[in-house]
């Protein structure tokens, strides 16, 4: 939460400033591109003025060197410099990731792709977040993953929970149980190819964590700290399902989004009903340590 009223902060001191849309571009050495409009419709032109992509799109938000962010309609999808579709215009949320890729949905389910309108990750996703490490982290039926940057599965959507309080440090809930996984060797978050091997790895350390202070000898504990953590930073599930709802159905041009503020006034109505969802939902959320620790009691 820290962070976010942070980011809140700068963004107000840069409010004349805008980075959603490039305007120019290269096609090859000796053409560029630059977008143009007709009314509230934008099209690309080249540098000799010849119209390459007709005004049909309410946006147009540069990805990576290659390709184009549009929307048509209230829907959203992703083209090239020439105007071939790369990805079809038929979703309502999208999202800019590092500025290379396109975190695109329809309803509850996210897909990943490239600038060339590759597929890293298939739509059947309800969460993916950008994870320290050059990872990604994924939500599939309530449960928590890892990919690597090509798509590749680190970690199988199969844990309660994962976050990462630091950036050398990545803690997992499984059946109820914490783990921590610290980095002790390198700057960089950087899990293994192969992760069975891990508890071999020196450069990793791995901890069992409990959560009563009181029998934490020998042990890690999850503070509470860690728990308000959890919850509001950027993966917390409640967050995450509100961002997407206020935001991301306007299109992947976060900063202008944040200047307008127009969403804020809804954020705390939207975010009560979504966090009191995830109190429903099996394995994660504020009460699933509660439901663990009466499911052992009642064995």
């Amino acid at each position: 939460m820290k962070k976010f009223l942070i980011l809140l902060s700068i963004i107000f001191l840069f409010q004349g400033c805008t980075l959603a849309v490039t305007e120019t571009g290269s096609v090859s050495e000796n053409v560029t591109v630059k977008i143009f409009n007709e009314g509230k419709l934008f099209g690309l032109k080249d540098s000799y003025n010849n119209i390459i992509i007709e005004p049909v799109y309410k946006k147009m938000i540069r990805l990576g060197d290659s390709a184009f962010i549009v929307q048509k309609r209230n829907k959203f999808g992703l083209i090239d410099y020439n105007g071939n579709i790369l990805v079809p215009i038929k979703y309502t949320h999208v999202d800019r990731v590092l500025g290379k890729y396109l975190k695109i949905g329809r309803g509850s389910k996210y897909a990943l792709y490239d600038e060339y309108g590759k597929e890293i990750l298939p739509r059947e996703y309800t969460s993916i977040d950008l994870l320290f490490g050059g990872m990604f982290l994924t939500c599939k039926d309530f449960k928590y993953g890892v990919v690597d940057m090509n798509g590749r599965t680190i970690l199988e959507n199969k844990f309660d929970d994962i976050y990462m309080p630091k950036p050398n440090v990545m803690r997992i809930s499984y059946n109820g149980q914490w783990y921590e996984i610290e980095q002790v060797r390198g700057e960089t978050f950087k899990l293994p190819q192969d992760i069975m091997d891990i508890k071999g790895n020196e450069n990793f350390k791995i901890s069992e964590l409990i959560t009563k202070p009181g029998t934490a000898t020998g042990y890690s504990v999850v503070t509470f700290t860690d728990y308000l953590l959890k919850l509001f930073s950027s993966i917390s599930p409640a967050h995450e399902q509100t961002i997407d709802e206020l935001m991301l159905s306007q299109g992947a041009e976060t900063v202008s989004i944040f200047i307008k503020l127009t969403w804020l006034p809804k954020y705390p109505f939207t975010y009560a009903r979504n966090y009191f969802n995830t109190l429903r939902t099996p394995n994660n959320g504020p009460l699933s340590d509660v439901k663990y620790e009466l499911k052992r009691q009642l064995q």
